[in-house]
């Protein structure tokens, strides 16, 4: 299910002879989500085929963790003033290890059991 961008997103992809750029912003969707293999993440822009565009990048679980690694050493690089994308973060990064904590904890049905708590910060992160 595709969403709106909260912020704006920035992609390049460079070959030898040529360099893409794409800019997506808030009037833009995104998708992400887990599969049997990895992350899967896409960004949208909608429209004519002249502005139309999208991107879709996969990542297996072992490179994604890498990557969350590398953002958790990085993490200071985030100003300390810069309290909202601070929060933001934080709030997402937490959601991430809820669920992942919950998820080993399923029931027989595969379904998650989550308190009101955990609910409410799931759900905060989402959106």
């Amino acid at each position: 299910m595709t969403k709106p961008i909260p912020d704006k997103a920035e992609v390049a992809v460079e070959y030898p002879d040529k360099l893409y750029i794409g800019t997506f912003a808030r009037s833009d969707r995104f998708d992400a989500h887990f599969d049997k293999a990895g992350i899967s993440l896409s960004l949208y822009r909608e429209g004519g085929s002249d502005t139309r565009k999208s991107v879709r990048m996969h990542f297996h679980y072992e490179l994604f963790a890498e990557i969350l690694s590398d953002l958790a050493r990085t993490a200071a690089s985030v100003p300390p003033a810069d309290i909202a994308h601070r929060d933001a973060l934080m709030s997402g990064a937490k959601a991430l290890s809820l669920a992942l904590e919950t998820a080993a904890g399923k029931d027989k049905d595969g379904i998650m059991k989550l308190t009101p708590e955990e609910e409410v910060l799931l759900l905060h992160a989402i959106e």
